[in-house]
């Protein structure tokens, strides 16, 4: 998969490709570092290799192609492969799942008697060493292969990964149980050798281990197949996302025919027609029909929403009762579902900064984990102790040091907490959004678009004394038809199904005032009070009183004239949106100082940051000032979180600690964004923090107990006081604990 992105380098715009790989053969987060390492050595290179989704993402100087990378890869002893968007990729993480479940079976079944006769001394019976030396055997060599494989490929490139200390930790364990039993047995052979007895003594038949061989392997493969399983529900909620798009259209041809087609076939400009209870195969615009859509798989919103001719739709969403005629706008990988599954997908390939620094542990462990054990085992044969106490803690260190969980803190958090925001209708970009996210303290919204719906609408009729409230709202809908401004088209949807309007003659455009034009044969007007008074009308009292109070609110005042007198003024404006108010309370609950950016006078804006408990007010702000008012806050040290949605929002966005977009705004703001919120609707804001600090919290957690687990586990181990096989369940805890921690963001639920 590639695609051209624009960077800046060195003071000039330098065109990258992005490449992405899917990598093979990785076995911890040791391999995803090497291979990181190897690719970044390539000039202009920049890769991030993710361990919990064995996947590379390459920004590489244009003209560096895939298969150059594909050599890198292999030559560092794994292999890559370009994704293939036709694999059914949970289908392949399910043969992998299942491959590892037939060695856990075969190696659990002859494991669990070699463990049962070795450690319960009444069920050992004469010869049992002999029998769990044949048991032990197979297990090692297939149960095991993977591991030693591995290892001896890696060891072939110079490298040494969580494979080498399994492999070289089982078949010391194996090898010296092997050593002991045949030599401890040396005289019943009839064995002859000039060192036999003193190699007895240094290796008697209490010295046997095959059971911590075995164990460990099953163990490991356990550990193993559980995070394999969990990898994949971490995941699962983006492969949802990428499945749910149609796999079918039916294509409209210029005579009428329908002609049903692949999904692929389908192009932009064309034609389809959407039967009820089917899903719309691609972005595009409503031509012909009427129709509910349900379009929670998108935005998360359960409330099917009313579409018709003109009204753009989004691929994959649900058309409930109505047959539709879509025109195509975007299809394939243009459509807002495959860009939505782009951005989580980016996002889950990320690193934070404790990732990294984790990763660069992990690159380095296992040599220093070998030159640990070896150490371990030179101490205990110094004090005494023997060579199979000493081979014990060597084996020990080396098994219980593996730095899986390492390698899977971050990106399976990652995997559950951005699949889970997709969910509810929140894409989070990456890590680095999480750690901004936490930090932040306080929020600025813009008001138009944010804390209102948008839309422009009537929110109150007030009638002269013996006028009626009805035929002032159809005269204001007769005169404002003919215009296409925000209110008039407020005005007119307000009396719709009110019955008929008067016929409008002789409209006109008054320009900064409003509009006139004949009703019924007589003179009629609709605009400002200075409109009015141009034309020497006096405005009653109950009509002033209440423009007033209309525009202490921030609202605008239509007044309405007919026949050489005012009868009746409505107010307009852009209402509130539903959960504005229970927004802001929940972000102050969170800690949070809220702003308020408006164009509106001061009045007018106090008006409505009293309404829903805003802190601290901006007003008349021009767009270009937005960026300013965020960059002040920055600079009094405070951490900054701006929401928006429009073209003028793009720059503060940008700008801020947190960018937060709405994603019914326009591409500009929702690509200046850090978290993209899929419907308007503040709570989504919040939900979209919340979820950003509970899944930083969730990381933060792993790489605690990741490394926690190794600074105890490897002195407990070198002290000799952990039997291998114990050590090697415990590292196998380690991991699937780490993996089914994250899992619990897949039950996150938004606070109401």
């Amino acid at each position: 998969m590639t695609d051209t992105v624009r960077t800046p380098a060195a003071g000039r715009d330098e065109a990258l490709t992005s490449i992405d790989l899917d990598v093979r053969g990785m076995t911890c987060a040791s391999c995803a570092a090497r291979i990181q390492k190897r690719l970044n050595r390539v000039d202009g290179v920049q890769a991030a290799v993710n361990y919990a989704t064995a996947r590379a993402h390459v920004l590489a100087p244009r003209g560096t192609t895939s298969e150059a990378l594909i050599d890198v890869v292999r030559a560092a002893g794994y292999d890559a492969v370009p994704p293939d968007p036709n694999e059914d990729a949970e289908a392949a993480a399910g043969a992998r799942t299942e491959a590892i479940r037939r060695r856990l079976i075969v190696s659990a079944a002859i494991s669990v008697p070699v463990m049962a006769v070795s450690m319960v001394t009444p069920w050992q019976f004469p010869g049992w060493q002999w029998a769990a030396f044949a048991l032990t055997t197979p297990v090692l060599l297939w149960s095991g292969r993977g591991f030693h494989r591995s290892a001896w490929v890696n060891l072939r490139h110079g490298a040494f990964t969580m494979d080498t200390l399994i492999s070289v930790g089982t078949l010391a364990a194996y090898l010296w149980s092997a050593f002991c039993l045949i030599l401890g047995n040396a005289g019943t052979l009839g064995m002859k050798h000039p060192f036999s007895l003193h190699l007895v003594r240094a290796g008697s038949l209490d010295s046997v281990y095959f059971e911590a061989a075995c164990g460990t392997i099953t163990f490991i493969l356990l550990g193993r197949w559980i995070e394999a399983r969990s990898r994949s529900e971490a995941g699962s909620a983006l492969r949802e996302l990428l499945t749910m798009g149609a796999r079918a259209v039916h294509v409209l041809d210029d005579d009428g025919t329908e002609t049903t087609r692949p999904i692929e076939a389908l192009r932009v400009g064309q034609r389809f027609v959407v039967r009820p209870g089917e899903k719309i195969a691609s972005d595009g615009e409503v031509v012909e029909g009427a129709s509910a859509i349900d379009a929670h798989v998108i935005t998360g919103e359960s409330v099917p929403v009313e579409v018709g001719p003109g009204d753009r739709v989004v691929g994959a969403t649900l058309n409930t009762n109505g047959r539709l005629v879509v025109r195509a706008t975007a299809v394939g990988a243009d459509t807002q579902l495959s860009q939505i599954a782009h951005l989580v997908e980016q996002a889950q390939t990320g690193k934070s900064n404790a990732q990294r620094l984790a990763d660069r542990i992990a690159s380095v462990f296992v040599p220093v984990v070998i030159v640990l054990a070896l150490l371990a085992f030179g101490a205990w044969l110094v004090a005494g102790a023997g060579v199979g106490f000493a081979i014990t803690a060597g084996v020990s260190v080396l098994i219980i040091s593996c730095p899986c969980a390492l390698g899977l803190a971050t990106p399976t958090a990652l995997l559950a907490g951005t699949g889970r925001g997709a969910q509810l209708g929140v894409v989070i970009r990456g890590p680095e959004a999480l750690e901004r996210a936490r930090a932040i303290d306080t929020v600025v919204m813009d008001k138009t678009g944010t804390l209102t719906r948008g839309e422009m609408s009537v929110q109150r009729i007030t009638a002269a004394p013996g006028e009626d409230e009805d035929r002032v709202l159809a005269a204001a809908a007769a005169l404002e038809a003919g215009s296409e401004h925000p209110i008039a088209r407020a005005v007119v949807a307000r009396a719709a199904g009110r019955g008929p309007a008067p016929a409008a003659g002789d409209f006109r455009v008054v320009p900064g005032r409003g509009v006139r034009a004949v009703l019924d044969g007589a003179d009629a007007l609709a605009g400002s009070a200075a409109l009015m008074a141009d034309e020497g009308l006096e405005v009653p009292d109950v009509l002033t009183a209440a423009a007033e109070a209309a525009s202490d609110r921030g609202a605008t005042v239509v007044l309405v004239a007919w026949d050489g007198a005012v009868r009746g003024v409505l107010t307009v404006s852009d209402e509130l949106a539903d959960n504005s108010a229970r927004a802001v309370g929940r972000l102050h609950a969170l800690g949070l100082r809220t702003v308020m950016l408006t164009g509106d006078n001061e009045r007018a804006a106090r008006h409505v940051a009293a309404l829903v408990g805003i802190d601290e007010v901006h007003a008349q702000v021009l767009p270009e000032e937005k960026l300013a008012v965020v960059d002040g806050l920055r600079a009094e040290g405070h951490r900054v979180a701006m929401i928006g949605d429009g073209v003028n929002d793009a720059a503060a966005l940008a700008a801020a600690d947190l960018g937060i977009a709405m994603g019914t705004g326009t591409d500009a703001a929702i690509a200046a964004g850090d978290l993209t919120l899929m419907r308007h609707d503040l709570m989504l804001a919040v939900d979209a923090i919340a979820l950003s600090r509970a899944t930083l919290r969730i990381i933060r957690g792993n790489l605690f107990w990741a490394f926690f687990y190794n600074v105890c586990a490897i002195p407990i181990a070198a002290l000799g006081l952990l039997n291998p096989m114990i050590a090697g369940a415990a590292m196998a805890f380690s991991s699937v604990f780490v993996v089914t921690n994250s899992l619990r963001l897949r039950g996150f639920r938004p606070a109401r």
